[in-house]
């Protein structure tokens, strides 16, 4: 009864079955191993973008702060939500990599909008030399409340940014589980949106370790292969970060895992919901936010269940509605959420 996050959860076999592959003989370093290039062809294929540079990282912050650092520089301010996790779980990375921009923070809310975003735009770049410069925009999907973002609402946000001349950065830690919960393709939740540059995630959804950056316009590739030397992120036995990828987008196992994984939160939510859970927010992907009474999370967490208690302790009135984050990955099955759901 594991629900803390899809990080906690294992690698998928297929993904191990390709190191142990990949651990045999020889390879070229540093990305010039045959099957990084087979990885740059079918990101370019999926993401019908022909001309898209690819680079590969072992981790979301990195994947993040790298292409954030390569599209600002360190007079500006990025513009992202207040839960986003650049602002609260990447222990200042963007403004480090950046060499000193700041975050100027859009909303409280789940999602930006287009009002919040222009009303921040607007809010700076006024001062002249005396204050920060615009900076590129940072929209994460799936929120951090475990919500999506409509095309419609990113094309909003990206027609904004546009009139002000600014790049727009995804955050696709869990690209996959929104891409799955709307349906629609990986162009048109990114660059026929408006999206300049993604960071398309594979560890939460599978992998053992591994996330690409996608810029669908290689000005600044060479740029970004600097930052990743330099910021250390340059994996010399590279071809255990492809072989991961390449295994990723084979046979759609991708979307596989994020399906299950938004299958089994569809369920867990619907029994949460017919126990009579509060939802602060309406789960449209893997990631649950529910309100429970203090005394029935510790019965849970007595009887062994893992999840993460998000607005109070468990000290405090008994009968008092705190809540929780649950978050399910491609792994857990349906054995676990069952007798969760019988215990609740």
């Amino acid at each position: 009864m594991h629900f803390a996050s899809d990080n906690s959860g294992p690698a998928n076999p297929e993904i191990l079955a390709a190191l142990s592959a990949a651990n045999t003989g020889y390879a070229m370093g540093y990305g010039a191993d045959e099957e990084m290039a087979k990885v740059t062809s079918r990101i370019r294929e999926i993401f019908e973008a022909p001309q898209a540079a690819v680079y590969l990282v072992a981790t979301g912050t990195a994947a993040n702060v790298l292409a954030l650092s390569t599209l600002s520089q360190p007079w500006q301010t990025l513009f992202c939500t207040r839960q986003a996790h650049i602002n609260v779980d990447e222990c200042n990375g963007p403004e480090f990599y950046t060499g000193g921009a700041k975050l100027t923070l859009v909303s409280d809310a789940d999602k930006m909008t287009p009002a919040d975003l222009r009303q921040a735009l607007e809010g700076e770049e006024n001062r002249g030399v005396h204050g920060p410069q615009r900076g590129p925009v940072s929209i994460t999907q799936v929120t951090e409340f475990g919500t999506v973002y409509t095309l419609d609402e990113l094309r909003a946000l990206c027609d904004v940014s546009k009139s002000y001349g600014l790049p727009v950065h995804l955050d696709g830690a869990r690209f996959t589980n929104a891409l799955v919960s709307l349906g629609c393709t990986p162009a048109e939740m990114t660059w026929k949106a408006g999206v300049d540059v993604v960071s398309f995630g594979g560890t939460k959804n599978g992998c053992m370790g591994v996330e690409a950056v996608i810029f669908f316009d290689p000005a600044k590739a060479q740029e970004f292969e600097y930052r990743r030397k330099r910021g250390a992120h340059l994996f010399s036995k590279h071809r255990y970060l492809s072989a991961q990828m390449l295994a990723y987008l084979t046979d759609d196992l991708w979307l596989r895992n994020a399906s299950a994984a938004n299958a089994k939160a569809a369920r867990l939510a619907a029994g949460l919901r017919d126990a009579g859970a509060h939802f602060s927010h309406d789960p449209q992907a893997n990631m649950i936010f529910a309100a429970l009474p203090r005394a029935t999370h510790q019965r849970l967490f007595d009887a062994g269940a893992v999840y993460h208690l998000w607005d109070g302790t468990l000290d405090g009135a008994a009968e008092e509605a705190v809540t929780a984050r649950f978050v399910c990955d491609w792994s857990v099955g349906d054995d676990q959420i069952d007798a969760f759901l019988a215990l609740l």
